[in-house]
């Protein structure tokens, strides 16, 4: 998600703030997650270490890596709270599968600019108290390096307090890469880093353009590291030596 704050970033402001009306029944939530889960374990045998390290109370923002469409089943295996998360507008296109998406916490975005009204849902959800998976890459990603990082994940914490957990998943992208229609049973593993709190604010309330760009420098580092941890543990010689 492309933001580009234009001044210094001031928290819980904004004249034209709307509420996203983002909640999702409880039992269609419940049942889908069960199921997901369930995929998750037997299919693609889904292990996570320091699924701890996540809240289990108060706003969070969960930023994996992005290699695959598999990504967004894998990361729910890292907490057993509601999550919500944003994805491309074009899934819209199909009612059928836009009122699945809604029933399940997602909200349209369009990645070709900064989409002001996801951007207003995303910090609904944080304003809640809730958990918002986002992907600090923006769209699907190929090879092994992280970079050029979208500045969403730090502008939401710097407006919310919320901190950020990075998630590095292994095996997604041998799974299901991008532009298959194929997903393969292969060995997925998620490793889940250290919250990484929310910028200081001034006395004024405001955080430093500079301090959302460090932000999101230290995200894009800690995320490299992760990545290259859990496509470690997912491969099938580094299963054999543990």
């Amino acid at each position: 998600m492309p933001v580009k704050p234009q001044l210094d970033v001031e928290a819980g402001t904004g004249t034209t703030r709307r509420r996203a009306g983002v909640r999702v029944p409880s039992w269609v939530y419940r049942l889908l997650r069960v199921l997901v889960h369930l995929i998750n374990r037997a299919y693609w045998r889904v292990e996570v270490d320091g699924a701890d390290a996540v809240p289990a109370t108060g706003p969070v923002i969960l930023a994996p890596v992005h290699r695959s469409f598999m990504d967004f089943f894998a990361v729910s295996e890292v907490t057993g709270r509601k999550i919500f998360y944003m994805t491309k507008e074009e899934m819209w296109k199909s009612p059928r599968l836009g009122a699945v998406l809604d029933s399940v916490g997602a909200f349209p975005v369009h990645r070709e600019g900064a989409d002001r009204l996801a951007l207003e849902r995303a910090q609904d959800v944080l304003e809640r108290g809730d958990v918002l998976i986002l992907f600090p890459e923006g769209t699907r990603r190929a090879g092994p390096v992280v970079e050029d990082l979208h500045e969403g994940a730090a502008f939401l914490a710097a407006r919310t307090g919320a901190p950020i957990v990075p998630i590095g998943i292994g095996g997604t992208a041998q799974a299901m890469p991008k532009g298959s229609k194929l997903v393969r049973p292969v060995k997925v593993h998620l490793v889940v880093g250290t919250p990484i709190a929310a910028p200081p604010r001034s006395a004024r309330g405001r955080v430093p353009r500079s301090q959302v760009h460090a932000l999101t420098e230290q995200l894009r580092a800690e995320l490299q590291h992760l990545y290259d941890v859990a496509e470690e543990r997912a491969s099938p010689r580094a299963r054999r030596a543990r």
